[in-house]
């Protein structure tokens, strides 16, 4: 293309040019705070960058993850704690029952209060947190037993679905968070038969000895529910270390969240003091190049000749 422009005006244009497209540039970070917006920006971060979000969304989602364990941790181990002073009493009913001094009558009036301890342990199996049953392991949609007095153990298992959910570990790795109902209520042998620890069973087992006015059964099932008692005890440590290692968990996720944050803004970032001197020397010099170019002669040879 033909221009009647000399060297010198092409050399100003180019740099009012460069001037204006670096003042354009300083005028988008200012307002949008990102010295990084796109690829084009910055070619040699943008793989750094996108890793850095990446592993910032997967956190963030690991965090979300470990505030639903937590409120799962913590209501079972609150129900493990009642379900300990539950058996208490059932332990406390049990020795009444085995002193000689009952009747029949009025072991049959405990055997009321039995059945009722048995149907509040069920009710415990059941414990629930947002519509999930966070006793019946992979199966949380629905209770993993039923009170039923007809059943040997006084109770139908509806599910035995294993739990086998575990919670990520930001610092690598991840742990088991969740125990069945029958890994705490119903313990059981190998050839399935009740241990001798099996809550539900030494409930029931009282019952049954209290409405069949049976003094050595009472005896018989203090010892069983000591057992239970001491289960339980051992479930709710469980819960407890659990407790333990989502807050380890947590708070090295908040750590590093700060830090993945930190690299971000360091690379996308602008800084704004630095691009606003930027610009305040952009304009002055853009305005010192348009005087300067209007104080050029404008004539040229052609305008000497006659």
């Amino acid at each position: 293309m033909y221009t009647t422009l000399n060297a010198q005006s092409l050399l100003f244009l180019a740099n009012l040019a460069r001037t204006q497209q670096d003042m354009n540039t300083a005028t988008a970070e200012l307002s949008s705070g990102l010295a990084v917006t796109e690829a084009s920006d910055s070619p040699d971060q943008v793989d750094l960058l996108l890793q850095l979000r990446a592993n910032l969304q997967q956190n963030t989602q690991i965090q979300t993850n470990l505030t639903l364990a937590q409120a799962d941790a913590s209501t079972a181990d609150s129900t493990l704690n009642a379900a300990a002073s539950l058996m208490d009493t059932a332990v406390q009913l049990a020795t009444e029952g085995a002193n000689s001094t009952q009747t029949a009558e009025s072991r049959a009036s405990m055997a009321v209060q039995a059945q009722s301890l048995l149907s509040e342990m069920v009710a415990y199996s059941q414990t629930q947190v947002s519509g999930n049953y966070i006793f019946s392991g992979d199966d949380n949609q629905s209770p993993a037993y039923q009170m039923d007095l007809t059943s040997p153990t006084g109770v139908d298992q509806l599910s035995d679905a294993p739990a086998t959910k575990e919670i990520q570990n930001p610092a690598g790795g991840s742990f088991p968070a969740y125990l069945t109902a029958q890994q705490i209520f119903d313990d059981q042998n190998s050839d399935g038969s009740p241990a001798t620890d099996n809550v539900f069973a030494g409930l029931f087992n009282l019952y049954t000895a209290l409405t069949n006015n049976d003094q050595a059964g009472c005896a018989a099932a203090v010892t069983q529910l000591q057992a239970g008692a001491d289960h339980l005890g051992d479930m709710d440590a469980f819960y407890g270390n659990v407790e333990d290692q989502i807050t380890q968990a947590n708070t090295f996720a908040a750590s590093y969240a700060t830090q993945l944050q930190t690299q971000i803004s360091n690379i996308q970032d602008a800084d704004i003091p630095a691009v606003a001197s930027e610009l305040t020397q952009d304009q002055v010099q853009e305005q010192a190049a348009m005087e300067s170019q209007a104080e050029l002669p404008t004539k040229t040879l052609f305008d000497y000749l006659g």
